[in-house]
């Protein structure tokens, strides 16, 4: 990805009135169009590919190398594991596979006499490498060493800036500094969070759900995934409750109807009235805590993994709780 293609390249500061459509420069920096896609992190290069996909490269990121042949057992061994190596790495390197046979004269101008052979470059230049079959931790060594943390801290900085577009009501920026970091690096998982939530609010579930599909199986419960998949849960409910009034109405005949007002709560926050739903579940809470074995009080806690725990209904309606339970 080159620095026109990439948003968080090359140092860029961030800010929310980043511009985003077809690549132009100007005084304020290079407006970004989002085009890279998760393979782009590892690709086959030629001769004539080589000047672009890695001296040219290599001054945005670290591009390791890989010299190798079809007829080369220690390469098999070494190319799966390397390449799990780069894409849990999260973009602080690329891998460039070349094919010794089909592309003699690169490694014949670097010395490479024998293979698997992966060098490192830095802008443009050469700067570390290793030969053989090394076992996958010696790997992530090498990509730790010579990947150090610019890619960390461009994504670090970018994941910054779409929460500070998205605070500011920013959203297609927010959501194209996401899609971006995804392109670089599939397994962020605050990407992935993010993404999918702007997903979610912008009235698609089904592509949110899809997205954090793809989270790392070990990261599929952090606290962004979860809140997505929570919303996502309690609007697949909301949706089966039927009409708020029907439940209003219920309501106004019984006010101990404590199932028409769960369900209400549902409805409410499924309508984005967060507190309105907050205050239907602790209504509940007040009038029958044991009600469906403490159900009123379980939801409200769901309803907090969804909205954040930094949220204003959240904070608020803790502090109702805390108030009832324990005054």
């Amino acid at each position: 990805m080159s620095e026109r293609d990439n948003p968080y390249g090359g140092g860029q500061s961030y800010s929310t009135n980043m511009s985003y459509g077809a690549p132009q420069n100007g005084s304020d920096g290079a407006a970004a169009q989002v085009s890279a896609s998760p393979g782009e992190l590892i690709k086959d290069t030629t001769t004539a590919g080589f000047s672009a996909d890695v001296i040219r490269e290599s001054g945005n990121q670290t591009v390791l190398v890989d010299f190798w042949a079809p007829w080369c057992g220690p390469c098999k061994q070494l190319t799966p594991a390397l390449e799990r190596a780069v894409r849990e790495a999260g973009g602080k390197v690329k891998l460039v596979k070349m094919n010794i046979d089909d592309h003699p004269s690169i490694p014949g101008q670097l010395g490479i006499q024998s293979i698997p052979a992966v060098i490192a470059f830095k802008n443009g230049q050469p700067v570390d490498g290793f030969m053989g079959a090394i076992p996958e931790g010696q790997i992530r060594d090498f990509i730790k060493k010579v990947g150090g943390d610019d890619a960390g801290n461009r994504i670090a900085e970018a994941l910054t800036a779409a929460a500070d577009a998205k605070t500011a009501g920013d959203m297609q920026t927010a959501a194209d500094i996401y899609s971006a970091v995804l392109a670089e690096a599939p397994e962020t998982v605050d990407a992935i969070a993010g993404l999918a939530d702007l997903l979610f609010e912008a009235g698609d579930a089904e592509a949110a759900a899809e997205l954090i599909a793809t989270a790392p199986a070990e990261k599929k419960d952090v606290a962004g995934i979860a809140a997505v998949r929570a919303k996502i849960d309690l609007a697949q409910q909301a949706a089966s409750l039927g009409d708020a009034a029907q439940l209003e109405s219920r309501l106004a005949s019984n006010p101990k109807d404590h199932q028409a007002r769960f369900d209400l709560a549902m409805i409410q926050n499924a309508k984005g009235d967060r507190n309105a739903a907050a205050d239907s579940l602790l209504a509940i809470v007040k009038t029958d805590r044991a009600w469906n074995d403490d159900g009123a009080r379980a939801q409200l806690l769901k309803f907090f993994e969804a909205w954040g725990m930094t949220d204003e209904a959240t904070l608020s309606a803790r502090r109702k709780l805390s108030s009832l339970l324990f005054s």
